[in-house]
C-alpha cells in the first residue's frame, strides 16, 4: 500500500491537474453502452452465454464497411490501389480511364510518389477536381486556394471552431449548435472552454430550424459569451432531415444579421431518400440571395468517411473556407501549415469520390450500377425503418430524409424516470442499456446528443441489411411492449 501511495506522488499527470476541459469531453456514438456491447460480444466469444441471443447487432455507429458487410466502391479502390503500387497499372485488365487519373494525381505529387508530402492544404490536383466538383453542384465558382483537405470532416471542424476562439474565460467565444447535435460540436467546444448556444432543431416540423428558437438562444447566451459562429448540420445526424431551401435562407438571414460565422456541416450530402427532397448547399442559398449575402464568411464541410461510399478508415474531408481577407488567409494557412499535410490516401479517396467516373469512360457502367445499388438499398431502408418504429406503441419517428441515421422519440413510463434518479443515469441510457441487455441490439442514447427537456430518444443505424432492419424492429417491439409492462 505504501508503495503505491509513493507511486501517486511521484505522478505528474493526475485527475487533479489534468487539463479541466477534458472532463466536460464525452463520447457518445463509442459511449457507455458502446463499452457494454464489447464486453458482451467478448463473454459470447469465450461461449458466456447468458444472454437470450447469440450476437451484438451494432446499430450506434455509420461505418458501412465495418458493421454492415457493404463492398468498397471497385472506381475508389482501383484509383487507390494505382496511386499505391503503380505497376498495378501495366496488367490488361486494369481500366484505362483509371489510369490516366492516376498519372494525372501522381504527377502533381513530389517524386510521382503518393508517400511523399503533399501541399499543406492539399494535392493541388484534388483541390481542383474540388472545386469544379462545387462549382457544377452549385453553379457558382469555387476557388482551389479556398479548399483545404484535411484528415476526415472532424479535423477541419475543429480547426475552423479553433479560428474562432477568443481564449475569454470570463466571456468566452459562442457557437451557436443545433440541439440535437453530433457530438463532435459539444465535445470540441468543451475541450476549447467555448460557449455553447444550443438552439432547439423543431421535432414537430421534420426537425426544422425556427427563427424564433434561433433569436431565444442568441438572446440568452449574450450575457454568458459572445457568439461569434453557427452549426448547421444538413442533412441532419442524428435527425435525418434535409433542410428546404427556405429554411436555409432564414438561417443565412438570421446569421448575417448577428455577424455570425456560418459553419455549414455537409457530409451526407449525397443521401437523399425522400422523393421531396432536395439537397442545397448553403453556399449556394448565399450566392443565390446576391448581396450582401454572397460576402458573409463561411466554411463548408464533406468527407470521405459519410455519404453512400462509406470510406471511414480513409480519415478524408475537405472544407471550403469563403470571403476571408488577406490577413486572415495567412494566419489559416499558417495553422494548417503546423500540422503539415493531411494523409495523401485520404486525399486520393476524397479525389475519387467527389471525381467519379463519366459516362463513355470504360468504368462508368460499373460505377454507376454499384453507386445505384447502395442508394437504392438505403433509400428503401430509410422508407422502412421510418414506417415500422412509427407502428409501435408509444414510439414516433420522423421521415428519415437524409443521411444514415433514425432518431425515434420514445415514451418513458413515469415509474422508469424516477428509477433512474437512483442510478445516476439519464432516462434513455438506460433505457437502452435494457434494450441491449435483453436484445443485443446496441443504439445511442438520444441524450448523448442532447435533446429538449423531457424527451426521450436514440439514434439507430438504417445501414443494416433489409430481412436484419425488420427484425431489429420486431425484437425492439418485443421489448419496448415488456419494458412498458414492467415500468407501468
Amino acid at each position: 500500500m505504501i508503495h503505491k501511495e509513493q507511486e501517486k506522488e511521484n505522478e505528474s499527470l493526475t485527475m487533479d491537474n489534468l487539463n479541466p476541459y477534458i472532463l466536460g469531453v464525452s463520447d457518445a456514438v463509442r459511449g457507455p453502452t458502446v463499452v457494454r456491447a464489447v464486453e458482451i460480444e467478448q463473454q459470447l466469444k469465450n461461449n458466456f452465454n447468458q444472454f437470450p441471443f447469440n450476437r451484438v447487432i451494432r446499430a450506434n455507429i455509420g461505418d458501412p464497411h465495418a458493421s454492415f458487410n457493404q463492398s468498397p466502391i471497385t472506381y475508389i479502390r482501383q484509383f487507390v490501389a494505382g496511386c499505391t503500387y503503380p505497376p498495378l497499372m501495366d496488367m490488361s485488365d486494369f481500366p484505362i480511364d483509371i489510369k490516366q487519373r492516376v498519372e494525372r494525381l501522381l504527377n502533381a505529387c513530389s517524386g510521382k510518389s503518393l508517400g511523399s508530402y503533399t501541399e499543406s492544404q492539399g494535392i493541388v490536383t484534388v483541390r481542383e477536381d474540388i472545386a469544379n466538383y462545387i462549382e457544377c453542384r452549385d453553379d457558382y465558382p469555387a476557388n482551389p486556394n479556398n479548399i483545404y483537405l484535411c484528415n476526415g470532416a472532424t479535423e477541419g471542424i475543429r480547426l475552423v471552431l479553433k479560428l474562432l476562439m477568443n481564449n475569454n474565460q470570463n466571456k468566452p467565444s459562442g457557437i451557436m449548435i443545433p440541439i440535437p447535435q453530433y457530438s463532435l460540436y459539444s465535445d470540441t467546444l468543451s475541450l476549447y472552454g467555448a460557449y455553447q448556444i444550443r438552439y432547439y432543431l423543431d421535432e414537430d416540423n421534420n426537425w426544422a430550424l425556427n427563427l424564433n428558437e434561433l433569436q431565444r438562444a442568441f438572446d440568452e447566451a449574450k450575457e454568458y459569451c459572445i457568439p461569434r459562429g453557427i452549426v448547421i448540420i444538413n442533412p441532419g445526424n442524428p435527425t435525418g432531415q434535409v433542410l428546404s431551401s427556405e429554411n436555409i435562407k432564414m438561417v443565412i438571414q438570421f446569421a448575417y444579421k448577428h455577424k455570425l460565422f456560418i459553419l455549414a456541416d455537409e457530409v451526407y450530402q449525397e443521401n437523399i431518400y425522400f422523393t421531396d427532397s432536395k439537397f442545397y448547399s448553403f453556399k449556394k442559398i448565399m450566392m443565390d440571395l446576391g448581396l450582401p449575402y454572397n460576402q458573409m464568411q463561411m466554411a463548408s464541410f464533406h468527407s470521405a468517411s459519410k455519404g453512400w461510399h462509406g470510406e471511414c478508415g480513409s480519415r478524408g474531408g475537405y472544407y471550403e473556407l469563403i470571403n476571408l481577407s488577406k490577413e486572415v488567409r495567412i494566419q489559416v494557412n499558417k495553422l494548417v501549415s503546423a500540422s503539415i499535410c493531411s494523409t495523401a490516401w485520404g486525399q486520393v479517396i476524397m479525389n475519387a469520390i467527389i471525381n467519379p467516373p463519366k459516362k463513355g469512360e470504360p468504368s462508368y457502367e460499373l460505377y454507376e450500377k454499384e453507386r445505384s445499388d447502395v442508394l437504392n438499398r438505403l433509400k428503401e431502408k430509410a422508407n422502412l425503418i421510418t414506417d415500422l418504429f412509427n407502428s409501435v406503441e408509444g414510439v414516433h419517428c420522423n421521415r428519415v430524409m437524409g443521411s444514415m441515421y433514425a432518431f425515434p422519440r420514445i415514451d418513458l413510463p413515469e415509474k422508469a424516470i424516477e428509477y433512474t434518479k437512483s442510478l445516476n443515469m439519464t432516462p434513455d441510457t438506460f433505457y437502452c442499456f435494457q434494450l441491449l441487455e435483453k436484445t443485443g441490439i446496441c443504439v445511442v442514447p438520444g441524450s448523448g446528443f442532447k435533446q429538449q427537456p423531457n424527451t426521450y430518444h436514440f439514434r439507430i443505424t438504417i445501414l443494416s441489411p433489409t430481412d436484419e432492419i425488420k427484425q431489429i424492429v420486431d425484437q425492439f417491439r418485443t421489448f419496448h411492449k415488456s419494458f412498458l409492462r414492467e415500468w407501468k
